[in-house]
C-alpha cells in the first residue's frame, strides 16, 4: 500500500522541484541551476550555513525507471567559530549530492523503508532533506580556524599567536600550596607575640 506523503509540498518553495518539463523516459535528463536562500539550521552547533545566505545548485535531473535521480553539487559559505580559539571562521563549501526521488506508485513503495529514499508527491520533489545530510555530514564537529591553530592558554586565556615563545605560568602543586600559605603566616604574625612578650 503506498504510503501518503506527510506534507504537501508548495511548489514556490526554493528547495521543491517542479519535474513536469521531465519526460518519464528512462535516460531523459535536464540540468537544474539556482542559487537559493539557505534553509534555517543548516548546520551544526559551531559551523553552519548562515540562514538566507546564497546556496548555488548545479544539479542533473535524470528519469530513472522508479522516479527522478538527481546528482550535482551545491556551493556556499560557511559561518562559525574556532573550537579551539573561537576566532570566527567564514570559509566556502561545495558537496555532492545523488539522490533518488521515487514516484510515489513505483515498486520502491514495497522494496524500501519510507526514509531509504526519496519520495515525490506527483511531479514535485523536495531538495532540503538531501542538501541538508550532505552540508552536516561534512562539516567537522570541532572546527578549525587552521589546523595548527594553538588555541587559547589555559591559564590566561589569551590566544598562543598573540603571546611570546618563552609565555609560561608558575605551575603550583595543589599538594603544597598550603604549605606556601603556612610559610608566609608566621611572618606576619610573629611580630604581635613578640610584642606582647615584651
Amino acid at each position: 500500500m503506498p504510503k501518503s506523503p506527510q506534507s504537501h509540498l508548495d511548489p514556490r518553495q526554493p528547495l521543491v522541484v517542479d519535474t513536469t518539463k521531465l519526460p518519464r523516459q528512462p535516460g531523459a535528463t535536464r540540468a537544474l541551476k539556482r542559487v537559493i536562500p539557505a534553509p534555517k539550521d543548516l548546520g551544526l552547533e559551531l559551523i553552519s550555513v548562515l540562514e538566507g545566505s546564497d546556496v548555488e545548485l548545479d544539479m542533473t535531473l535524470t528519469s530513472v525507471s522508479e522516479g527522478v535521480y538527481v546528482s550535482g553539487s551545491a556551493r556556499g559559505s560557511l559561518t562559525g567559530e574556532c573550537g579551539r580559539c573561537l576566532n570566527e571562521i567564514n570559509e566556502s563549501f561545495e558537496v555532492k549530492i545523488a539522490e533518488l526521488f521515487a514516484y510515489a506508485d513505483s515498486t520502491t513503495e514495497e522494496t524500501t523503508d519510507e526514509d531509504e529514499v526519496g519520495r515525490m508527491q506527483g511531479d514535485l520533489l523536495d531538495l532540503e532533506p538531501a542538501l541538508r545530510d550532505a552540508v552536516v555530514l561534512m562539516l567537522p564537529t570541532n572546527p578549525l580556524c587552521r589546523p595548527d591553530c594553538p588555541g587559547l592558554c589555559p591559564e590566561c586565556g589569551v590566544h598562543f599567536d598573540d603571546l611570546p615563545a618563552d609565555h609560561s605560568h608558575e605551575v603550583v602543586d595543589a599538594r603544597w600550596a598550603a604549605l606556601r600559605t603556612i610559610s608566609t603566616e608566621p611572618s606576619q604574625t610573629a611580630s604581635p607575640q613578640q610584642d606582647s612578650e615584651e
